[in-house]
């Protein structure tokens, strides 16, 4: 099982704790850094800063914004920061959320699966350096009623296959990452209930006459090192209150549904609705520790390493670290510790 650093959203205060974080990361041997956006900073701006002062890790979105850039941009970027990074970029796209995507970015939260695949699809064709032609239901290239012309993209990427991954949390749109993606960004992923989201991954694979291997599930996972599970626990609650309770509206939160179907269907609303009356604090500590213990690695080191065999023997390929609190000494050191439990747990590679 392979590790790597997941940042999150990039914020002016935090700029230098990423950077020393992922160099950390670099040094440590972990295979990957992912930076995300949402409605503050863009991912390949980050990525490419920490390309340019990193050495051997690949570094890749979690995720670009499907909403925010047509696909021929996004393969623009993609062919660009890989040609520049010496092949060492992983393209992760998702849907976002229909705040975001109607809120910020204008673009109506419809038909997500069809826009997805036609988005995948694009963005491949373009970074095949083929002319670029598209007669589907959501992106027709070139339009048919206007002077444009099918194109080729100009530049070449240093690999001729750029790794595309999917953030997805629906059971339909879990088939779709196995049928179309050569990965599968997870979030709140808890090794006991992994084997539905699999089963559907699986099924996706069939479709598309493959199978599991090397396919790559890499869920985001914080990590609080620290004596007391309970105390460790603390600095997760706001996070995954965040997500449970303000990702979406009240009717439409995917994270919320995925906590529902993990079984905390009573925790999630109160969660959910305490989060949109803005008791942000009653939120958090309405997270039950149960939960953050099933999808977070939190107490000693010890407890982590023991911890971490389930992952493995869930399906996780790639372990994305994410930290969540203390001094960015501190914050380093949690990297190490591990860097040290997957060797302890033999099961680095």
């Amino acid at each position: 099982m392979r590790l790597a650093l997941n940042l999150g959203y990039w914020g002016n205060e935090n700029a230098r704790d990423h950077l020393t974080l992922a160099q950390e990361a670099d040094q440590l041997g972990y295979s990957s850094v992912w930076a995300a956006e949402a409605y503050g900073s863009d991912a390949p701006t980050i990525l490419s800063w920490i390309a340019a002062q990193t050495e051997r890790i690949d570094i890749g979105s979690a995720v670009m914004q499907i909403p925010a850039r047509t696909p021929a941009t996004t393969a623009m970027t993609a062919a660009t920061l890989d040609a520049l990074s010496g092949g060492r970029f992983r393209l992760g796209l998702g849907v976002s959320g229909p705040q975001v995507s109607e809120g910020w970015h204008g673009v109506r939260f419809d038909r997500p699966l069809g826009r997805t695949r036609e988005y995948v699809d694009v963005v491949r064709l373009a970074l095949s350096r083929q002319r670029l032609r598209y007669d589907g239901r959501h992106v027709q290239l070139p339009l048919p009623d206007g002077p444009g012309k099918a194109l080729q993209l100009t530049v070449r990427p240093e690999r001729e296959h750029i790794p595309v991954y999917l953030a997805s949390i629906g059971p339909k749109n879990l088939e779709l990452t196995g049928e179309i993606a050569d990965g599968w960004l997870a979030i709140f992923y808890a090794p006991e209930h992994a084997g539905a989201a699999l089963e559907r991954i699986t099924e996706g694979r069939r479709r598309a006459g493959a199978t599991l291997a090397g396919f790559d599930v890499v869920p985001t996972v914080p990590v609080v090192v620290g004596p007391d599970v309970e105390a460790c626990a603390e600095p997760i609650r706001s996070y995954t209150a965040l997500y449970l309770g303000g990702m979406g509206s009240r009717d439409k939160n995917f994270y919320n549904q995925l906590a529902v179907r993990m079984g905390f269907e009573e925790a999630a609303a109160r969660v959910q609705e305490l989060f949109l009356d803005r008791q942000y604090r009653a939120a958090a500590e309405a997270v039950p520790l149960e939960f953050i213990d099933q999808t977070s690695l939190i107490g000693p080191a010890e407890r982590i390493t023991d911890r971490l065999q389930a992952y493995a023997e869930s399906g996780v390929s790639t372990l994305s670290v994410s930290v969540l609190s203390g001094s960015a000494d501190e914050r380093r050191q949690t990297l190490r510790v591990m860097s040290e439990s997957v060797e302890a747990a033999g099961l680095a590679e």
